[in-house]
């Protein structure tokens, strides 16, 4: 096989490579609202994935991180709401019509989330594994809920 032709397979499997590796339509729109709510709860996962982890016992608890990270997700877990502004409703956007359409409903679900973070932090330092097990399971639980209702899964 030619050098020519060699170089123009390789460069066709990395193309190839890279657009299966690509995140899909981008946000286009000047205030990048769906970026900013998107990059949150991408964050909130981040922080609640060890804690599950550490509930299930493939990692040792150690107070200060578990802590930590329950803090952390409090602190996130009030962020991306601010972002489903009605100019927040725009492809490549995931979130069904109903958050906009039912916006008493979806604020009940943020509430039901909230509570379920507040309880994981309040938990967070007893080293009560079935306890704080109970309030991941609840974030995790309030998260699919929320997802199931409101939120597209193309």
């Amino acid at each position: 096989m030619s050098k020519l032709l060699s170089l123009a397979l390789s460069l066709i499997a990395s193309t190839a490579f890279l657009g299966a590796c690509s995140e899909g339509p981008k946000d286009t729109n000047p205030k990048q609202l769906l970026t900013k709510r998107v990059t949150i709860f991408k964050k909130m996962t981040k922080t609640l994935e060890p804690l599950g982890l550490v509930v299930r016992g493939h990692q040792d608890y150690i107070k200060s991180e578990f802590v930590e990270g329950a803090q952390t997700l409090k602190d996130l877990s009030t962020q991306p709401w601010a972002f489903f502004t009605a100019d927040g409703n725009y492809p490549p956007t995931r979130a069904k019509p109903e958050v906009w359409s039912k916006p008493d409903e979806f604020k009940q679900a943020q509430n039901k989330y909230l509570a379920s973070v507040d309880k994981l932090v309040e938990v967070s330092d007893s080293a009560d594994m079935t306890a704080m097990g109970a309030a991941v399971d609840a974030v995790q639980k309030n998260c699919k809920s929320c997802h199931d209702q409101f939120r597209n899964e193309h």
